[in-house]
């Protein structure tokens, strides 16, 4: 079976968040405004969504 990924889009700058924010968004591979990623849906993915889910769009 191939493995369930998700679509995460930048859609928010950084600018004036936390450093543990703007480090998370690398640690996603976005570092830049409407940037796309194509992740593995992990707990541990999603959680990094969750806390800077102001700043991404989620496409399953």
């Amino acid at each position: 079976m191939a493995k369930k990924t998700i679509k995460v889009t930048q859609i928010a700058s950084p600018i004036g968040k936390p450093k543990d924010q703007r480090a998370t968004l690398i640690g996603l591979g976005l570092n830049k405004m409407h940037k796309v990623s194509e992740l593995e849906d992990t707990p541990a993915i999603r959680g990094m969504i969750k806390k800077v889910q102001h700043l991404v769009k989620v496409e399953e």
